[in-house]
């Protein structure tokens, strides 16, 4: 007996987990996967901890990983919108989208939504999606997948649970505004099912509001998937900029921030991306760092700086702009951290491209990698 767990031990040991879906989407990818060769399980759904993101992994062994990654590279599920002109056709609301998890610091994230919409003359859409292991008994469920349940009392419990949740959440929000600890800025609330980041931006993409606000556990990160976290998702597959709030972050907004370091490759998309920043900062006396990480100091960084600097200055007179190449001695998110500090810097800003799976696991872009190790916000400026 002993042996068999053992064995089963060291097989267990031997799964990684590669993506994480909705069941229906589960199935799909395991199903290509298995096309493939590559055997699949779909476990992990919570009846515990229903709301908790991710909760349907799809798992394979650890040698198939590099062979599999390359196949889901090509599958894309969050394309509801499929192309950049179909998106551009849709009109930006004057909108800012705060999704909640009603966690300790949602209050926090709030603050610093509500104020960025006051300042920006929007409202404020509070979003909640929520998961559920329930499925209507029509759905097809494989051998390696199975839910303990099919009473349609825990999906009513939870939702009433949530609903009670947000019902709370609103409450707060109407005291605080009444007693002018945050402003006056109309806003609704929605709940949805389904997982957040999938949400969220299935939300972004048909509504386009202006700015998506979203907390992050920062440098307080830990047991993270391989997939990573759902601001993290969301920043990869959604085009609207997004403001991530880390838990431990300072607590101001906008208005009390005094630099800013905006990070730049010399990459003509950056150009958008900075005067996107502009159209929410640009009220306030804010210093900009543009700054440049390189592995090593290069005279040439420093001469395409200079331009950029002189360039910015003549489209925004007004604004206080300094340049540094930032010397990429150590790890990246270790020197951007004692830029921060030198600097007094009170948000990283940067333009970011869609990057695809392989690339985020095994090549993390700038904005993913600080989610998980700055305590500074960040703004992240996609699709331009």
């Amino acid at each position: 007996m002993e042996k068999d767990d053992k064995k089963t031990d060291n097989t267990e040991q031997k799964l990684v987990t590669v993506a994480i879906h909705s069941y229906e989407k589960a199935v799909i990818l395991k199903t290509i996967l298995e096309s493939e060769g590559i055997p699949a399980v779909i476990h992990g759904v919570s009846i515990i901890q229903p709301t908790v993101p991710g909760n349907v992994r799809v798992r394979i062994n650890e040698s198939d990983l590099p062979r599999a990654l390359t196949i889901i590279e090509q599958v894309d599920f969050t394309s509801n919108v499929e192309s950049v002109d179909d998106l551009d056709k849709v009109k930006i609301k004057n909108e800012i989208l705060i999704p909640v998890d009603f966690s300790s610091y949602t209050l926090k994230t709030c603050e610093f939504g509500f104020n960025l919409a006051y300042d920006t003359g929007c409202e404020v859409k509070l979003i909640h999606s929520f998961f559920t292991p329930y499925y209507p008994i029509a759905i097809p469920f494989g051998d390696s997948f199975s839910v303990q349940t099919s009473d349609k009392e825990l999906y009513k419990d939870i939702r009433v649970k949530i609903e009670s949740e947000m019902n709370a959440l609103v409450k707060n929000i109407h005291k605080r505004i009444a007693n002018k600890e945050l402003p006056d800025v109309k806003f609704t609330h929605l709940l949805m099912e389904g997982l957040p980041e999938e949400e969220i931006i299935s939300y972004s993409k048909k509504q386009r509001p202006r700015a998506i606000v979203m907390g992050t556990r920062g440098s307080n990160a830990k047991d993270l998937d391989l997939i990573g976290s759902v601001t993290a998702e969301v920043i990869d597959g959604c085009r609207t900029p997004i403001f991530a709030i880390p838990e431990n972050s300072k607590d101001q907004d906008i208005s009390q921030m005094k630099n800013i370091l905006f990070l730049i490759n010399f990459r003509e998309r950056e150009f958008k991306a900075f005067d996107i920043m502009m159209n929410f900062i640009k009220p306030y006396p804010i210093k900009i760092y543009l700054a440049h990480v390189a592995k090593k100091e290069d005279v040439w960084d420093a001469i395409k700086l200079s331009g950029t600097q002189k360039y910015l200055e003549e489209q925004y007179p007004d604004l206080d702009i300094d340049y540094k190449v930032i010397d990429r001695d150590k790890q990246l998110e270790v020197v951007l951290e004692e830029f921060v500090e030198e600097y007094k810097v009170d948000m990283i800003a940067l333009s970011s491209s869609r990057r695809g799976l392989f690339a985020r696991i095994f090549n993390p872009g700038i904005a993913r990698r600080m989610l998980f190790h700055s305590d500074t916000p960040l703004l992240v400026i996609k699709g331009v």
